[in-house]
């Protein structure tokens, strides 16, 4: 059953509800990738597929377009994969179930996939239209865009030949981006020690839910909560004044998602079970009033559980609970050169414990400025150094640098106001773009990005409003049409 059908354009929306029935996790983009190799043969289009998964499909020039300069439309073909917590869908085998809820389009318990779903939904159906006069056209298909941009950092030079470059994985109509932050992951591995619990101890766990979450980029600066931190910060205080001990704590899930859950496994002496209760009672109504605003969804729990065999020692847990109150977390520096854009982030993604006694600490770190991207890294790394953690800094990649004379910006500029009669915003965006790598491949590459408005990304309420869809396809069509 085509459940968006009658949206409009609908083309595009009938591409993006195909997209939603091919699985697309990142590093797992096999299927997707063979069904655009299969459209591309399917409509006669010339198509190939480099070493790292990325798929070019070009298309030639409309009569008496020739002349006009190559263009490539850029999106790319993973997703994130969040679910709520009861959802049992299973992001390798599933397909997404999109509804629409007003406005918006939705996904029924998982993250919906428009971005950049919805990228290349648009693609596809410049590729199809007959009714579009166009310059030569080359879609380019990134994979792993969400986890390491491994994608765009694989790109061999050569592999499409246009010199403007449309990417269309932004997220507000409206809003032209001519700049992005660069990026770098620091990966925290803690040992631990266990010890066999006491007798007469008593054990609960400890949940946080209904938060926000969100793109750690371009979510980090609304004032919404971790998970991580207001659970820890409860457990902090209740080490400090009990002496409890940790049996186990984890929460969040990628590292470019603001953590929406944690839970934790506590133990402490049966004589202070009450104490503890009264003690949580108090901590959930302060959070309810600091987060009213920002998380008006906070819940936490507090169940009572069979106490564990083993806990965390004494000195690990004091590790574990210290450093991550100690770690940063949210917006570090605005922007003095953009006024109201955020310039340096860190967000501490998650918390797993894994094999061999390892606590692995998954943070990310975002600046247009590379020296303050690896300032707000080495921070982060020296909080853990403390404590004898191993640290890992990912391999990262490059900013976009803004280029306010990009001759492709003013043609976009003018396009809109044509079409809308307004100007559109111009500014750079705080989330990580491909553009700054294809930027280090083609140096005289002329770039922007946009894209209709998507809100709650990254997290299970991901959507898409239905209107501006419209306004973004035409102004997508008009830029194609009036290049010269």
């Amino acid at each position: 059953m085509e459940i968006l059908k009658g949206l409009k354009p609908e083309t595009v929306w009938q591409y993006f509800e195909e997209i939603c029935k091919i699985p697309r996790p990142s590093r797992k983009e096999e299927k997707i990738a063979a069904w655009l190799m299969g459209f591309a043969k399917k409509h006669q289009l010339v198509a190939r597929q480099d070493k790292a998964g990325n798929v070019l499909i070009a298309k030639p020039a409309t009569l008496g377009k020739e002349s006009v300069a190559k263009i490539v439309l850029q999106s790319h073909m993973d997703m994130v994969c969040e679910k709520n917590s009861d959802s049992i869908h299973d992001f390798e085998k599933d397909a997404i179930q999109p509804y629409i809820d007003g406005e918006w389009v939705k996904a029924k318990g998982t993250t919906l996939g428009a971005d950049d779903g919805i990228g290349m939904a648009a693609s596809l159906a410049v590729l199809t239209a007959k009714d579009i006069q166009h310059g030569g056209i080359e879609c380019l298909f990134t994979v792993d865009e969400e986890t390491g941009l491994s994608g765009a950092f694989a790109l061999e030079s050569g592999f499409f030949d246009g010199r403007l470059l449309l990417n269309l994985d932004s997220e507000d109509e409206g809003e032209i981006f001519i700049g992005c932050a660069g990026g770098i992951d620091t990966l925290v591995r803690l040992p631990y020690e266990t010890t066999k619990t006491p007798a007469h101890k008593f054990a609960v766990r400890i949940s946080v839910k209904g938060l926000q979450g969100g793109h750690s980029g371009d979510d980090i600066d609304k004032g919404r909560g971790n998970a991580i931190k207001i659970l820890n910060r409860f457990l902090w205080e209740m080490n400090a004044k009990h002496g409890i001990s940790v049996a186990l704590l984890e929460g969040g899930n990628l590292r470019n998602a603001i953590a929406r859950e944690a839970s934790a496994v506590i133990v402490f002496d049966e004589k202070l079970k009450e104490t503890v209760r009264i003690d949580f009672n108090i901590h959930f109504a302060e959070m309810e009033e600091v987060w009213k605003i920002t998380e008006p969804g906070l819940t936490m729990d507090l169940e009572s559980i069979e106490v564990p065999e083993e806990v965390l020692s004494k000195d690990s847990t004091n590790k574990l609970l210290n450093s991550l109150y100690a770690c940063p977390h949210g917006v570090f520096e605005m922007s003095r050169r953009m006024p109201g854009m955020v310039e340096t982030s860190t967000n501490l993604a998650s918390v797993r414990f894994i094999e061999e006694h390892t606590i692995l600490i998954t943070t990310s770190q975002r600046s247009d400025m590379n020296a303050e991207k690896m300032n707000i890294a080495h921070m982060v790394a020296s909080v853990f150094q403390l404590i004898g953690a191993e640290i890992e800094h990912g391999e990262g990649y490059p900013g976009w640098v803004p280029n306010p004379n990009s001759e492709l910006l003013k043609v976009a500029v003018r396009s809109y106001k044509q079409l809308f009669d307004k100007e559109p915003l111009v500014r750079s965006i705080h989330a990580g773009l491909e553009c700054g790598l294809f930027l280090e491949k083609y140096p005289d590459m002329d770039m922007i990005s946009f894209g209709p408005t998507l809100r709650g990304v990254h997290s299970p309420d991901e959507k898409i409003n239905i209107a501006t869809v419209e306004k973004w396809w035409l102004h997508l069509v008009n830029i194609l049409e009036t290049l010269k």
